[in-house]
């Protein structure tokens, strides 16, 4: 088969469309390069590897897209070949590909104009945010004219195809199903080579950014942001130098009972309990969805929403000025499960190479500890199962039965549906996965080891529906009633725990995700982060506040100092009792990072850009003002040391 004949084959459009898109890449590519030539020097050997580094990428993304159309051209029988279904077909396909790939050639000039870079998660986080990207371009641009150019030049290039006689060769063609099925079989050979062994940060192995981006494709890097859930950190953000980064991180860190285990670039330590014996209750912790502080009565709220919560904050151990660290449940999950820092992109939870990590749960493994994750609906969404499960937590959740390959899964348990009592779309009732979290905790009760439980409650999310009956407030009607269950469904569970032989033992935590009505916000609005956070039944605490600022990554390393634990830390959390403990925490979006120490906010972002802020917590006000160095310096060691450990390794076991 030569390869004149794959261009006179009914394969002619097909590879006519692959040969443009690699010479409009290439001219993207010397357009990119040009507007570099001042930021950086280019050798023989750097341009040959750009530009065929470029090239593999290029021929990968023009195989992706047209993948489904090589398919369709291997199945379509000859007798259809002539006929006005496949005339129009392959006229609509050819001139949506080439749609695609102006449309995406004109995105990568103006990504490029703005941050230098082809596209990555903040390319992503537009797509997200639509309207208000449509709204940025057609105000940065005029939208009729751009959306009107783009498809006169798709209209140029499909005409010269037709010119030229490629869908003339493909319409009189007779390729035999033999050679067809080859080609198209290869097609899809390549496209999956390309999937699994071609990652985007191939074209990273160079010490010159500018190279590297170059070297890069528009299209294969979004699907590659989008799948790894990444920002990195080090291109787009303020650094220090590396050592000085880890020197900052390790002298803020260091506390009068800790010492480090490592030199370095480290911050693994062992934190020292008074020597005293240590108490090892069981806990469980029950992470409430958007439950924001200003919900509660204890926190300003007239609505008399929470009263079982606000009689618990009242008689308990509570954390009064606590902040999440993000806007959705898996950043929450992440705090509280590695006590780390936001790092830019999305969470942890949902990137790869996020196994065998030093968690939270891997702590309470050390001290001798059963580890369950419950969530009432299907564990699979946002990567929570293969998160927990290949971090040592048996399973328990909504879902479907055990797949193949699912080998981080072989301790799970389905809630199945007699064990269900009431389900929506995000999954069972709180009142039935407090159940499976009762059954669970009987067992492991009777197995006679002490057991550590993360909860994830789903009620108290859209579209607000929980058991009819429960509450004097109609299922469906809006999230005071799904607030009203929520606190009904604790209280209920604790009077149902209360009776269980494990329960004077059981420590029981109850902290929110994330606040409600924080997802889409890209600016940090501080009040949008505050959350509750109570203790129940530590004998060391009872009744007692805790006011300093804080995160939520710092809750397990005050609760260890409560129990007197001994321990070894990789977590970035700090005892907030501590007498040398600043008031401090971490605010993120995907794109902006925040740190507040007391009252001063330092805002990081992208192209690495340095905001000063002094906060007014009352009027809830920032107000733009100049800091001396050390407090940026902080802000950037924490998010820069967070981000290196986790991509080299640091916080793995």
């Amino acid at each position: 088969m030569s390869f004149s004949f794959l261009f006179k084959s009914r394969y002619s459009v097909l590879f006519s469309y692959v040969a443009t898109f690699i010479a409009g890449s290439f001219l993207i590519r010397l357009g990119l390069m040009a507007a570099t030539l001042e930021k950086t020097d280019f050798s023989f050997l750097s341009i040959l590897r750009i530009f065929g580094q470029g090239l593999i990428y290029d021929f990968g993304v023009a195989m992706f897209l047209v993948l489904f159309y090589a398919i369709y051209l291997c199945f379509l029988p000859q007798r259809f070949l002539k006929s006005w279904f496949n005339i129009f077909l392959s006229y609509s396909v050819l001139f949506l590909m080439i749609l695609i790939a102006m449309f995406s050639f004109f995105a990568e000039l103006t990504f490029w104009q703005e941050f230098e870079s082809r596209f990555n998660f903040i390319a992503v986080d537009y797509l997200v945010y639509t309207y208000e990207v449509i709204h940025n371009i057609n105000e940065s641009y005029p939208l009729p004219f751009l959306i009107g150019g783009v498809m006169l030049i798709s209209l140029l290039v499909l005409f010269g195809l037709v010119k030229i006689g490629s869908f003339k060769l493909h319409f009189q063609s007779d390729t035999s199903f033999r050679k067809r099925g080859a080609i198209s079989a290869i097609i899809i050979l390549i496209s999956a080579i390309y999937g699994f062994f071609i990652p985007n940060s191939w074209a990273e192995t160079g010490p010159n950014r500018y190279h590297n981006e170059l070297a890069k494709a528009g299209i294969y890097s979004i699907f590659s942001a989008f799948k790894n859930n990444e920002l990195n950190y080090n291109h787009f953000y303020k650094m220090l130098d590396k050592q000085e980064a880890f020197r900052v991180i390790r002298s803020v860190l260091q506390e009068d009972n800790s010492r480090y285990l490592m030199s370095g670039n480290g911050i693994k330590r062992e934190i020292k309990g008074t020597g005293n014996t240590a108490y090892k209750p069981n806990v469980i912790m029950i992470t409430v969805e958007s439950l924001s502080a200003d919900f509660m009565s204890h926190f300003g709220n007239k609505e008399g929403l929470t009263p079982i919560l606000d009689s618990l904050a009242s008689t308990n151990l509570l954390f009064t000025n606590m902040y999440a660290t993000g806007t959705r449940t898996v950043r929450g999950m992440e705090a509280l499960s590695l006590a780390i820092p936001p790092t830019p992109g999305s969470s942890i939870v949902r990137r790869p190479d996020n196994d065998s990590l030093t968690t939270i749960g891997n702590i309470f493994e050390k001290a001798g500890y059963h580890r369950s994750f419950y969530y009432g609906g299907d564990g699979y969404f946002d990567n929570m199962n293969q998160y927990f499960g290949s971090n040592g937590y048996d399973i328990t959740d909504r879902g479907r039965k055990v797949m193949a390959g699912d080998h981080y899964l072989t301790r799970r348990t389905i809630i199945t549906d007699d064990q269900v009592h009431f389900e929506n779309a995000w999954g069972i009732s709180d009142e039935d996965l407090y159940r499976a979290v009762i059954k669970g905790s009987d067992h492991q009760f009777e197995e006679g080891k002490p057991f550590y439980s993360f909860v994830m409650t789903t009620s108290n999310h859209r579209p607000f529906t929980y058991p009819a009956g429960e509450i004097n407030i109609p299922s469906g009607t809006g999230r005071n009633g799904a607030l009203r269950y929520t606190d009904y469904a604790i209280g209920k569970f604790l009077r149902e725990a209360s009776i269980k032989p494990w329960f004077k033992n059981t420590v029981v935590i109850i902290v929110a995700d994330h606040c409600a009505s924080s997802a889409g916000k890209n600016e940090i609005d501080i009040s949008k982060f505050h959350i509750p956070c109570i203790v129940l039944n530590l004998p060391a605490a009872k009744r007692r506040e805790i006011t300093p600022l804080c995160s939520q990554i710092d809750l397990y390393p005050t609760l260890f100092n409560l129990m007197d634990w001994t321990y070894e830390s990789n977590l970035f959390g700090k005892d907030v009792l501590a007498k040398s403990y600043v008031p401090r925490t971490f605010l993120g979006t995907y794109q902006k990072l925040a740190y507040l120490k007391n009252d001063s906010l330092v805002v990081l972002s992208p192209q690495q850009k340095v905001e000063t802020y002094l906060y007014n917590q009352k009027k809830n006000e920032q107000l733009p003002r100049k800091f001396s160095g050390e407090i940026v310096k902080e802000a950037i060691a924490n998010y820069q040391t967070a981000y290196d450990l986790f991509k080299n390794g640091g916080l793995h076991q």
